[in-house]
């Protein structure tokens, strides 16, 4: 064309650059010249909202599914990564987790299937230092993570608000007026909501419970990015985490939360965990300073929150990381809990003052409130003594561990503790056998930011985020090149529920020097194109 209009190319520029100077001065040319663009091609500059319902056709000819994306990727990201191209009004559906988190994929709907070819041609294309892997995708596929069904939903996307915002953590008493104002505040650098308390939606179960979620709507980014700076500041005594949101995100939260057959189906969250031993021998540092309290009697569907709300102003002596729930052999709630307190004193105070309180729940419960120690708790969470017996055993007597558990590789069979002149007069026996109880560590909100807690100094999990679908273990050791004690035993790449890895790996070191090392030299360095974040599990 430029030989054509007897036009001389620009060979100052890269190739990419010379191209678009070319191709302007073609336009400028025929314009010129008194030709007529007629219907030109419009391609859109930002995403626009939109809602889509289950019943919705989606022609399967203008879907994919792009993987690997960054965690904190947001809508608006994904369309610039696709810039050029015409996605829908709410074509950008972002893939939830079994446990409602955001796992690195997104199904994107375009205007038409020309715009969805070229899509496909940014297969491996970066956002940032990571490569963006793009593949077909059915329209079947789309409607199920966008389409949404709750007329409550629907009424409230369609007020036209340019950013949803989700919270996390509220106070399950929460009412849209506090959510209102808590954006408010202060005056000076405060933000409104798009049609004040009509703005914001929580999220319920089917029972009308609250789950301490909400969506809230804003008219523009620049309030939007307001907003989001009160990320884990307090409504009451409760921080709220912010993150931007999507209306599929909307639509897919309220899909899952108002179906019964979520909690009827849902599994255990230890059963998601990386089959290797996650508990070393001592999992606490050993002490016996009674600076700890055990909870009896817990709600079974009591959490973490509700553990805060039931301790009241105690809860500002919890250390960081001090909420330890415990599970029965079949990942069950077993209704204990135990607490690391800042002191001897709050643990004094906090079971004189809350032993026999009532907790909410389906029936209202009274919790049995004990003083205890880490030795104490050890011996519960690690060798799984039964919580009818006594927390010490007997003087002269053996703790012996229980039977392995096949099923469970998970949990850490301690070594027999014998007294050393028992050892020879052992007779077989038939022993009474009582399921192990499951450890799993909850991190509490940091109630109290300014105390430490002292880790152990025993195996230390890492978690790694951020891998190549098709790293395997031994580009894991590479990458962990110069720690000479990991072997492929230390290492678990961690999959989806297909069976497919999701990105994420645990690594477990001898020591936690080695781990915060690891992390120290390690964290956002490459495997392949893309960099790795490593965090302390």
């Amino acid at each position: 064309m430029l030989d054509f209009l007897s036009l001389e190319p620009d060979a100052s520029a890269e190739h990419v650059m010379r191209q678009v100077q070319d191709m302007g001065k073609v336009v400028l040319r025929l314009s010129a010249d008194g030709h007529k663009f007629v219907d030109p091609e419009v391609i859109s500059q930002r995403l626009e909202p939109g809602i889509c319902t289950k019943t919705e056709s989606v022609d399967s000819n203008t879907v994919v599914r792009a993987r690997g994306l960054p965690w904190q990727s947001s809508d608006q990201d994904i369309a610039k990564f696709f810039s050029g191209l015409n996605i829908v009004k709410g074509g950008v559906a972002l893939c939830l987790s079994p446990q409602g988190r955001r796992n690195g994929e997104a199904l994107v709907r375009f205007e038409s299937q020309e715009h969805r070819d070229m899509a496909l041609k940014r297969h491996k294309h970066h956002i940032g230092q990571r490569y963006i892997e793009v593949y077909r995708a059915t329209g079947e596929d789309f409607v199920n993570v966008a389409g949404g069904n709750s007329n409550e939903a629907q009424a409230f996307l369609s007020r036209g608000g340019q950013v949803i915002v989700r919270m996390r953590g509220l106070p399950y008493d929460c009412t849209a007026k506090q959510v209102v104002d808590f954006f408010a505040a202060p005056e000076e650098s405060g933000c409104a909501v798009l049609d004040d308390e009509e703005g914001v939606l929580f999220v319920r179960k089917p029972d009308g419970r609250a789950t301490g979620d909400a969506f809230v709507l804003f008219d523009s980014e620049d309030v939007a990015a307001r907003a989001l700076q009160k990320h884990r500041q307090v409504i009451g005594t409760r921080y709220i985490e912010l993150f931007r949101s999507t209306t599929a995100e909307v639509q897919q939260v309220l899909n899952r939360t108002m179906d019964p057959r979520t909690y009827e189906t849902a599994q255990p969250l230890i059963a998601s965990l990386p089959q290797v031993p996650l508990l070393p021998q001592q999992i606490l540092p050993s002490g016996s300073r009674k600076d700890c309290i055990r909870l009896r009697g817990l709600p079974y569907e009591a959490q973490v929150e509700h553990i805060l709300d039931f301790l009241g102003e105690h809860a500002t002596s919890i250390v960081y990381q001090g909420v330890h729930m415990v599970y029965n052999a079949q990942g069950q709630p077993s209704g204990e809990a135990f607490i690391q307190m800042d002191s001897e004193h709050s643990a004094y105070l906090c079971a004189l003052q809350r032993h026999h309180r009532y907790m909410p729940g389906k029936k209202p419960r009274y919790i049995e409130v004990f003083q205890c120690s880490v030795d104490d708790m050890n011996l519960v969470l690690t060798g799984g003594i039964p919580v009818q017996r006594p927390l010490l055993s007997p003087a002269g007597g053996a703790i012996l561990p229980p039977p392995h558990y096949g099923a469970y590789p998970y949990v850490q069979t301690p070594a027999p503790v014998l007294p050393a002149t028992a050892v020879t007069t052992l007779t077989p026996r038939v022993s009474t056998y009582y399921p192990p109880i499951f450890y799993w560590s909850y991190p509490s909100p940091p109630v109290s930011p300014t105390t430490y807690y002292p880790h152990s100094a025993g195996p230390t999990m890492v978690i790694l985020r951020g891998l190549p679908y098709s790293a395997t273990t031994v580009d894991i050791l590479t990458f962990f090149q110069g720690f000479a004690e990991l072997t492929a035993d230390c290492i678990q790449i961690q999959r989806n529920t297909d069976g497919r890895p999701n990105g994420e790996a645990v690594v477990t070191f001898p020591t936690r020097a080695e781990a915060e090392r690891a992390i120290q030299e390690k964290n956002r360095q490459n495997i392949g194109s893309r960099y790795i974040e490593l965090f302390m599990a």
